[in-house]
């Protein structure tokens, strides 16, 4: 019964070696030998009776194994002394039986411990080492046991009574399969007109092979309509290539073939009538339940019990494809020839509706009479289990079998397409991309364009209808684009504007398809039906097309739903005569067979010329690799928001180095540009006129008056002013000072933008001017200068003040006098008209300043008219006013000078000013005055860095923050600031190589779903 070797002697052998025990190696059946002679020979039937058993394998089974085989009794007559002899020594046997009996549990017990182990062992090493295999059930499976009670969750799973719940009804669905099959038989044998007269061997023969399945009996049923309208056209041939009869008045005997003629003709029609109804009706009783059956299925997919990776289906990945193509440059916007349907129409055509009847929901905003379709709207259609829309850019899910979502949506798509409209515009070119799901929806693609208009009405724009043109143009002048070419039905053809524009794109009609609406319409004004028959049959407009259909998109109400316009678009058909009368075919009516036929052109389409454009991509993208080789080898090709991200880094690293500015350059920067600020008010409207009194304490007055009124109504302000631009001008120099040899010169335009914005938007903190100005008044209403290096302070400062002003003054006297003699004879300069009367002017004033050395500040008339007499005699003439501006300069250098020989000699003076000048002719409050001004330049300026660097600094890096991130939103902004070749060429690039990526993987699955 068992060999040992390469083969085994039973079934039970075999079985233990079979393949989906998932062993990758042969086993050798000697070690399966022991087990399986243990657990099945036992049981399984000698097959060579012959052949004695193979005494080697007794050793293996000591007590698993039956008892060994007792002799066979003799037979009856085989003679009584074997017979008595055994009778003689049956107690002795007991006996040796009784004594063995303890042998024979102890060694069967011990042997078959021993076998029932080494079995184990031998079992345990024919299987596999799954240790290795860990790597492949990820690690959360082993942590389960931690989170999960699995205990507990296996009893809260549901019971298999309740799980064959979720399964279809197949005795229903069988049911309807016999009651077709019933339908079919019945109709194939009790109807004689409907069987084939003509029919060959070969037919018989087909017809026997495909009455085996469901898909067989409809194609029978095809086979007969085919059949039927052959018939029909003979007989109506035949009835209309009769001669009529001679003679004025036929006989009664010729009138009788010719009624029988036609009745039997009005048979046959009738008859195909029937039968293409009850096929239609049985198509989509089927194809019903199929859409039930899907739509469970998909919902276990979606929500069963075991999770699935989710992935995209055909038609999103398409769909993926065009959105990215519809963002690309307009520059290779030639290059996108991918297939999509395109819907087109005059206005108010019922473009609208069909779509809707597609996508099986009233998505679309409705208006009557009015233009609603303002934009391209891109609509991806594709199974799924629930009927839902969304927008490319939102995450929201639109319910569309709830009303209120569907309001919703219409009002979204509203809102949305009067966005895109810029302003003084009626129709805008941009795309709205929404994607509907749901059971039973034919897999597709379509775009939803703007009505062409042939007039311009109030309101707008005047080039609207030339717009809608192009916008059209643009899409349908794609090679592979499906046109769905809608016409009215209802209005007179000859009003037809879309037909020429189609038949100009598509002249050989090759990807064409033409949609007839309102025929309900058409069928109840028109006096000849015969013209739409004329319509569908492609004989009354110029244009060409693929396939003509007719539809009905309802009674012309916008609180229609879509079954009750498919219950009225069916039951329209099944009673009209154009349909009774043979003008239409089944097949070219109703908007279900028209979506069928407009898929099955797209996915032909698709097929086609996919891997075409994906070649052609290939190549746009080698020659751009190329140029960017060539043109920037060192450079990483980083596109608009990659160097935008690079640039934001930058400024706000620049910004942070604000921070880093000491507290003595901050106020050092500060001080100096406040008193050049101020410091013309202090000499000219402070100093000089507090100098022109003749004692001190009427120059001490003077001074504090002017100090209070110019603290109370100037200086805070002046002081902000200052402040507020030495925090611009330190910006500007750390982000000039940025620059270096990683610096890019293609963020300049975005940097200045980015601080001009910054700063615009930067308003400083004016509750710190009262506060400051009580600080300034304080600090200029102390007079103590405490010891010598203070006074020697102000008396450095105010000679350096002077001298300056000096300088000044020097220059512009000798503007005013032109070149000396010196530069005369050098240089060959001369002077004009004009400076030489002022040199005379200056000249006679000069005399008189040395004549009258504490003269005042101001010239009187008499001797205003002194000195214009004295020049007249000297042969110059010269006006008043000339006199008086050249005293003021020449007065203000003869000030200066004093000032500044009375500053030296107040160098020594700190020590009459602490006894207050008592005893001693040296008055020197002119020191004291700058001094105070000094300190309060000192003061200010500290006041002014804590609030820059405590509070400005921070709030214009928060400013240049949301600068910057309203710029990285605004794409048009950045497309502005950051331009050049460079980043185009990287912007394509990035763009060609994620359409060349998707457009592969969908051609992948394309090839895997064929």
């Amino acid at each position: 019964m068992l060999r040992v070797g390469s083969k085994a002697a039973c079934m039970a052998c075999r079985n233990l070696v079979s393949t989906n025990m998932g062993l990758r190696f042969r086993i050798p059946l000697q070690k399966l030998h022991p087990l399986s002679r243990a657990i099945h020979h036992r049981y399984s039937g000698n097959t060579n009776p012959q052949r004695p058993p193979h005494r080697t394998a007794a050793r293996y089974f000591t007590s698993m194994s039956r008892l060994p085989m007792r002799p066979p009794k003799p037979s009856p007559g085989s003679g009584g002394r074997n017979y008595q002899q055994q009778r003689n020594f049956w107690v002795a046997r007991l006996a040796a039986r009784l004594l063995k009996l303890r042998y024979i549990l102890l060694g069967t017990a011990v042997g078959g411990g021993y076998t029932a182990k080494k079995t184990y062992e031998e079992w345990k090493d024919m299987l596999p080492d799954f240790s290795e295999y860990n790597w492949v059930i990820p690690d959360f499976v082993w942590e389960l046991s931690e989170h999960i009670d699995l205990d507990k969750l296996a009893k809260a799973l549901p019971e298999m009574e309740e799980i064959a719940k979720l399964l279809p009804d197949f005795d229903k669905i069988g049911e309807n399969f016999t009651f077709l099959k019933s339908l079919l038989s019945s109709e194939t044998s009790g109807s004689p007109p409907l069987k084939a007269t003509d029919s060959s061997a070969a037919a018989t023969q087909d017809d026997k092979q495909y009455k085996k399945g469901l898909l067989g009996e409809l194609i029978l049923i095809q086979q007969q309509i085919q059949r039927h309208e052959e018939e029909v056209r003979r007989a109506a041939a035949a009835n209309s290539a009769r001669p009529p009869p001679p003679g004025p008045a036929p006989n009664p005997p010729q009138q009788k073939p010719k009624s029988s003629d036609k009745e039997k003709v009005d048979q046959l029609q009738e008859e195909l009538l029937r039968t293409q109804l009850k096929y239609q009706r049985m198509l989509e009783r089927l194809e019903k339940e199929n859409k039930e059956l899907r739509k469970v299925v998909l919902q276990k997919d979606d929500k069963g019990i075991h999770q699935r990776k989710v992935k995209k289906s055909l038609i999103d990945m398409y769909s993926e494809v065009l959105d990215i193509l519809s963002d690309y440059d307009a520059n290779y916007n030639t290059q996108d020839h991918l297939p999509r349907v395109v819907v087109v129409g005059d206005q108010s055509a019922g473009k609208t509706s069909v779509l809707e009847m597609i996508a099986q929901a009233r998505i679309f905003p409705r208006g009557s009479g009015e233009m609603m379709t303002r934009s391209p709207v891109k609509v991806t259609l594709s199974e799924g289990p629930h009927h839902v829309a969304i927008f490319k850019d939102s995450g929201r899910e639109f319910d569309l079998t709830k009303e209120e979502d569907l309001a919703a949506l219409r009002h979204e798509i509203e809102l949305r397409m009067r966005k895109s409209v810029k302003e003084g515009q009626t129709v805008s070119s941009e795309t709205i991309s929404l994607s509907v799901k749901g059971p039973g929806i034919q897999r597709m693609v379509l775009v939803d364009l703007p009505g062409v208009i042939s007039t311009v009405t109030t309101g707008m724009a005047t080039d609207t209808k030339e717009t809608i043109f192009s916008i059209s143009k643009a899409y349908m002048q794609n090679p592979n684009a499906i046109i769905l070419c809608i016409q009215d039905g209802s209005v007179d053809a000859e009003r037809s504007i879309v037909t020429d524009l189609v038949s100009q794109m598509d002249p050989q009609g090759r990807r064409t398809i033409f949609v007839l609406t309102k025929v309900d319409l058409a069928e109840k004004n028109l006096t000849s039906p015969s013209r739409i028959q004329q319509i569908v049959e492609g004989r009354l407009f110029p244009m060409k097309a693929l396939g003509y259909f007719a539809v009905v998109t309802g009674k012309g109400s916008s609180g229609e739903s879509i079954d009750s316009i498919k219950e009225y678009e069916e039951d329209f058909f099944q009673n009209s005569r154009l349909l009774r009368d043979g003008m239409l075919k089944a097949h070219q009516v109703t908007t279900k067979n028209l979506s069928l036929a407009v898929s099955d052109c797209f996915w032909k389409m698709v097929r086609e010329s996919v891997e075409q454009q994906a070649d052609v991509f290939k190549a746009s993208r080698f020659n751009l690799e190329t140029e960017w080789k060539n043109n920037y080898p060192r450079l990483r090709e980083l596109d608009r928001n990659e160097l935008f991200e690079k640039a934001k880094n930058e400024i706000l690293d620049e910004v942070i180095s604000l921070s880093q500015v000491t507290p003595q350059h901050w106020e050092a920067i500060l001080q100096k540009k406040l008193w050049e600020r101020v410091s013309t008010h202090v000499i000219e409207n402070i100093y000089l006129p507090a100098a022109q009194t003749m004692d001190s304490g009427t120059f001490n007055t003077t001074v504090d008056i002017k100090l209070k009124q110019w603290t109370d109504k100037q200086l805070p302000h002046k002081a902000l002013e200052v402040a507020w631009e030495t925090l611009q001008e330190e910006f500007a120099r750390f982000m000039a000072e940025y620059k270096g040899k990683d610096q890019d010169d293609i963020f300049d335009k975005l940097k200045e933008a980015v601080k001009d914005e910054s700063i615009k938007r930067h308003k400083w903190n004016e509750r710190a001017m009262d506060s400051l100005r009580v600080i300034q008044h304080n600090a200029l209403e102390d007079r103590s200068i405490t010891d010598k290096p203070q006074w020697d302070a102000a008396i450095q400062f105010m000679e350096e003040t002077l001298q300056t002003r000096l300088k000044d003054n020097e220059s512009v006297i000798k503007d005013m006098v032109g070149p000396d003699w010196k530069q005369r004879w050098l240089n060959w300069k001369n002077r004009t008209p004009d400076q030489h009367v002022r040199n005379e002017t200056k000249n006679e004033l000069d005399r008189l300043l040395k004549l009258h050395d504490n003269h005042t500040a101001y010239l009187a008339n008499d001797e205003v008219t002194t000195v214009r007499k004295n020049l007249e005699g000297r042969g110059v003439e010269v006006d008043p006013v000339l006199i008086k501006d050249t005293w003021h300069q020449l007065y203000r250098r003869h000030f200066l000078q004093k000032a500044l020989s009375h500053c030296n000699l107040c160098k020594r003076g700190f020590y009459y000013y602490q006894r207050h000048f008592v005893d001693s002719e040296l008055e020197c409050n002119d020191v004291v005055l700058f001094w105070r001004i000094q300190r309060m330049l000192v003061i200010t300026a500290n006041t002014l860095r804590q609030q820059l660097t405590n509070t400005e600094v921070r709030r214009l890096e928060k400013n240049v923050k949301e600068v910057l991130d309203d710029f990285g939103e605004d794409l048009e902004k950045k497309t502005q600031l950051i331009t050049g070749r460079r980043v185009q060429l990287a912007e394509d690039l990035k763009k060609v190589r994620e359409i060349q990526e998707k457009l592969e993987a969908f051609i992948e699955a394309l090839h895997k779903e064929k």
